[in-house]
């Protein structure tokens, strides 16, 4: 006769939430020992604070942007592989590599701008960011966004979601200079430098391998957002090793290390 080892019934139940509470407590002390030197976050804009193109496919934008350009008669300017990216920010690069500085990339750019603004009203607030902003606000952290979205997309949607005072003057995002979008650390240095923040007192919250490229070129302490697998796999390609699927831990990470500094 041989016995059975396997828990069932509550028991069992009971092991697997003291394992999981284990787990959670390990990653939020980590994460405390992450955000404890930041004084200044600075946020990416689609994906950790918001889902731009949720209701408003960042695909059809890319292919309206295209039959923009072949309405132009300049189909040619993109290779297939370009064609085929469905990016819209890709596309933009694209024009730029071949155009910079020209009317036709500022046309481009305008286009982009106003297709990211219509997605505004359909796009979904990422779980958690709110009160995670509101928080780290309250105790004390100067918060910037570094997106290479419109800076006009996302002071629209902070003033729906009533973050505006949050971030304002510090919202860094798309300029004419195209090539100075991430993975380059131009927004980044720009807010550290408009904050007077040193690269280590900083840590920046990325969704993507450009946005921890160009933190870490910055020099500014890195956590990635991977809400899926697909993102979580792209970011330890790139190097990232910290990085959370929800900001859920992030928020106790903060409001723990408030709470210690209080005691």
């Amino acid at each position: 006769m041989t016995s059975d080892t396997r828990q069932t019934g509550p028991g069992a139940a009971e092991t697997v939430n003291e394992i999981e509470n284990e787990i959670e407590n390990d990653l939020v002390e980590s994460l405390r020992q992450l955000i404890a030197p930041a004084r200044v976050v600075l946020w990416d804009f689609d994906g950790p604070i918001c889902r731009l193109f949720a209701g408003y496919s960042a695909e059809r934008v890319a292919i309206r942007l295209v039959d923009w350009l072949e309405g132009r008669g300049l189909h040619g300017l993109l290779t297939p592989s370009e064609l085929e990216s469905l990016d819209p920010h890709q596309v933009l690069r694209a024009v730029d590599r071949r155009h910079s500085g020209s009317d036709l990339v500022a046309e481009l750019e305008e286009r982009l701008t106003q297709e990211e603004l219509r997605a505004v009203p359909r796009s979904m607030p990422t779980p958690y960011a709110d009160i995670l902003i509101q928080t780290w606000k309250a105790v004390g952290a100067r918060l910037a966004i570094t997106t290479n979205n419109s800076p006009r997309v996302v002071s629209t949607y902070l003033a729906g979601r009533n973050l505006t005072r949050c971030f304002t003057p510090h919202v860094y995002g798309r300029t004419q200079d195209l090539h100075l979008l991430k993975p380059d650390p131009h927004c980044l240095v720009r807010a550290l430098n408009a904050m007077g923040a040193a690269p280590a007192a900083a840590l920046m919250i990325g969704d993507t391998p450009s946005d921890y490229f160009a933190a870490r070129e910055a020099g500014v302490p890195f956590l990635g957002y991977a809400r899926n697998e697909e993102k979580e796999k792209t970011l330890r390609a790139a190097g990232a090793e910290t990085m959370v699927e929800s900001l859920a831990p992030v928020l106790r990470a903060v409001r723990s290390q408030a709470a210690a500094g209080q005691a």
